[in-house]
């Protein structure tokens, strides 16, 4: 396949194969290899990525996922270097055949990792789930094509100007690191706001393909065999095919996929600037589900059950200024207001997107009885950490922290000593804070680390659960378990700034409420302290123990 090449120098070494026959000028030719890297690493870095992300999005803990993408992917990268020392007598054709691979593997990863996700369920075990399996295969399969390409790189490059290794080395990891600045950058600006993460990928997958194609078959095609050349142009014509018709059907594989992981009723699927939001039911009679990010957020079966537990307890007592962190669906502040003595709510919400659709959809406003409609209520998309950190002390008689699982990588900052030592500088003297905490027969002791930190940031706490959550669907971290595994329950946390525990009662003069007494309470209570995990450090931004 591969024509002769002109005899080596004397005293060369081994690798050198004479000088490439270009159909340019020598620094032409370098400048568009240096183009190449530059490109290859671009897609290199997006397919890491965009394995991280989906790998955190579909299976949960990101700290995990990126750590067995990045070490395995970097492990298979030395593993590639090494196998590709034996190509190096065939280096461009040997290139050609790994981008042509690795485009066809890093375009369709995401697309498969979702099907595999969505179809297959649970198979069993910590690392013998589908999705997991299938990360590691793709995480090593793309490690060890990215591998490959140096070596190759740098024998071309060598071939087209020969160089001290130094020197070679420089510019050809020049060009690779600008490469995964850019890629790196695409990803989270371009790619993932604009076209999602599988049509991202496919694209990335089209783009790496034609740069590693054209170069070889454009800059070294005189080095092939003419079977050599149709054999490389077929392939990559080939690989062509399957993502444009990939590309092609995304629109009809994202809607099966979706009704494979949350039924029929999908009725509402986007991507914000934060997350995905999905939203089924609410019309014809099914119960409204909220999903963000693949978690259920909101299960219509038994939400109310959830935010009255929430909110009421510490409802007891002042209540003219209330501060919700999270809770951009509006279910938190319908129970707010139904205290007609409320002056103002501030929700602080991340996901603008999310506060949008709870004022807009017909079966989420409905749910949460237009409670974005009331002027006491006034709304900031922020963070919830950062706004704390501006707000003026002692600004509010109550404070509801309705975020998500602390088990979450992204939530853990929300749930440190720091977060609760601002939490409690808004209160007022007597002022109550209640966190949502997470499951308790499922994970206590990430519930009672809960508790642990809240008291080393200075309050004094009451710790209870609510039974009765429907478990149809993963809430927590790890969303590869079956729904066997999900939780059961709510914890919660009420707290002072005091120096003696809060009591946990209902205002006798609040609402009346659907599905909580003082009765169910004091039951909750003792049912929490029964798991109580006793000597728990607390929780700190420099050391998230979740």
């Amino acid at each position: 396949m591969i024509e002769p090449h002109a005899p080596a120098r004397p005293g060369a070494p081994p690798s050198w194969r004479g000088p490439a026959r270009l159909p340019v000028r020598p620094g032409t030719g370098r400048f568009l290899v240096l183009a190449g890297v530059f490109v290859c690493a671009a897609c290199g870095l997006v397919y890491e990525l965009e394995l991280v992300a989906l790998a955190s999005y579909l299976i949960g803990d990101s700290v995990t996922q990126a750590s067995v993408v990045l070490s395995v992917m970097v492990f298979a990268m030395g593993i590639g270097s090494l196998a590709a020392k034996r190509l190096s007598g065939h280096a461009a054709i040997g290139f050609g055949a790994v981008e042509a691979a690795l485009a066809l593997v890093g375009g369709c990863s995401a697309m498969a990792l979702y099907a595999v996700f969505a179809w297959t369920g649970d198979w069993g075990g910590l690392w013998a789930s589908g999705p997991r399996c299938l990360l590691v295969a793709f995480s090593l399969a793309i490690g060890l094509l990215i591998g490959a390409e140096v070596p190759l790189l740098m024998e071309l490059i060598q071939r087209i100007r020969r160089q001290d290794a130094g020197g070679a080395v420089a510019d050809l990891f020049a060009a690779d690191y600008v490469g995964a600045l850019v890629g790196g950058l695409a990803f989270p600006f371009l790619l993932l706001p604009f076209l999602g993460q599988l049509t991202g990928a496919l694209l990335t997958g089209t783009v790496n393909v034609i740069a590693g194609g054209a170069l070889v078959l454009g800059l070294f095609r005189r080095d092939l065999s003419p079977r050599a050349r149709w054999v490389l142009l077929v392939a990559n014509l080939a690989v062509l095919g399957v993502l444009a018709s990939a590309a092609a059907l995304v629109g009809d594989f994202e809607r099966a996929a979706r009704q494979a992981v949350y039924g029929r009723e999908v009725r509402v699927a986007l991507q914000t600037d934060v997350q995905e939001v999905v939203l089924t039911g609410g019309t014809g009679g099914h119960p409204l589900d909220l999903f963000l990010d693949g978690r259920l957020r909101v299960g219509g079966r038994d939400e109310r059950r959830y935010h009255e537990a929430l909110v009421h307890p510490a409802m007891t007592g002042a209540h003219a200024r209330v501060l919700v962190l999270g809770g951009g669906d509006g279910l938190a502040a319908r129970e707010v207001l139904r205290y007609p003595d409320v002056r103002r709510v501030d929700v602080v919400e991340l996901d603008a997107g999310l506060v949008r659709l709870a004022r807009h959809d017909p079966g989420l406003s409905a749910l949460n009885e237009h409670a974005y409609g009331d002027a006491r209520v006034h709304v900031t998309a922020e963070d919830a950490f950062r706004w704390l950190r501006g707000t003026p002390s002692a600004a509010y008689d109550v404070v509801i922290a309705d975020l998500p699982d602390p088990g979450i990588t992204a939530s853990t900052k929300l749930y440190s000593q720091e977060f609760y030592g601002l939490t409690r500088r808004v209160l007022r003297g007597s002022g109550r804070l209640v966190v949502h905490a997470g499951p308790v027969t499922a994970r206590p002791r990430a519930f009672w680390t809960v508790d642990a930190t809240m008291r080393a940031a200075g309050l004094a706490t009451t710790p209870y659960r609510v039974s009765g959550r429907d478990s149809g669907f993963p809430p927590g971290p790890d969303l590869s378990a079956d729904a066997s595994r999900a939780p059961h329950d709510w914890g919660f946390v009420l707290a002072t700034a005091g120096t003696s525990p809060p009591t946990l009662r209902l205002d006798p003069l609040g609402p009346r409420l659907h599905t909580l007494t003082g009765a169910d309470l004091t039951a909750d209570e003792w049912s929490a302290a029964r798991t109580r995990v006793p000597g728990l450090p607390a929780s700190t931004l420099v050391h998230p123990r979740y």
